[in-house]
């Protein structure tokens, strides 16, 4: 069964830019849909309970921010539950513009006037668990958390949100002491933390299961939110604490 990707550009050259980046990034059979605008999107996405959809949903979105009928921002926050990868596409590199994409629920933040071959590199950073970030974008990031937004020698209160909500998709990271509630993996999540604690790269654990890297994605982030982690290491460094590895 192919992947299915959606990419939210209202700009035709764009949309074909974008999408033959998509296709170069992955080896995966994709099937690839385009949007226009944020109507157009929301229909091929379909209907919503609890803000998931049930029946085979995308697994990668790439939405554009500036769209005819409104912001991609509305639809990064109306996805918030949604078991894909989103990842914005834009022109604007602009705190104004980067942070509160990263607030609304975006997992990566890409812009479009880099390169080709920079653009295939960083999307194919989630295939090794990597947010994917545009050089200038990661700049930007280590800048704001070193200096804080007015320069100042540390992180002051308008920063400090930041660091949850660059993981909007995944839960705050989780205290030493408490415990773990493993009981609720499944076996296949069992299975995909024990290869996460093992160093292996999201590519090489789908191949070792024999299962797709989007759907090793999708246990990865169920283990997250289920032992309250926000990285492998702390999922890693708990499942040893308790013996599941």
């Amino acid at each position: 069964m192919p992947v299915k990707v959606l990419i939210v550009e209202d700009n035709p050259v764009a949309r074909s830019f974008l999408t033959r980046v998509v296709r170069e990034s992955f080896s995966d059979l994709l099937q690839i849909t385009e949007a226009g605008d944020l109507e157009t999107a929301r229909r091929q996405i379909g209907p919503l309970r609890d803000g998931v959809q049930s029946a085979d949903p995308f697994k990668l979105i790439l939405v554009d921010l500036e769209l005819p009928d409104g912001n991609g921002m509305e639809l990064l926050a109306e996805l918030g539950e949604y078991p894909a990868t989103k990842i914005v596409t834009t022109l604007y590199s602009d705190d104004d513009h980067l942070f509160p994409a990263l607030q609304c629920g975006a997992d990566g933040y890409l812009l479009k006037e880099d390169r080709f071959e920079v653009l295939v590199e960083e999307l194919q950073k989630i295939v090794r668990g990597q947010p994917p970030l545009s050089p200038a974008i990661a700049r930007r990031l280590l800048t704001h958390f070193r200096h804080g937004p007015a320069g100042g020698s540390s992180p002051n209160s308008a920063t400090m949100p930041l660091a949850s909500s660059f993981q909007s998709s995944r839960p705050v990271p989780m205290g030493r002491g408490a415990p773990l509630d493993h009981e609720r993996l499944t076996p296949r999540e069992s299975e995909v933390l024990t290869y996460l604690s093992k160093g292996f790269t999201i590519k090489e654990i789908a191949n070792l299961m024999g299962i797709k890297w989007f759907t090793v994605n999708d246990h990865i982030k169920s283990i997250y939110k289920k032992l309250n982690v926000s990285s492998r290491a702390e999922a890693a460094v708990l499942a040893s604490k308790q013996g599941l590895v």
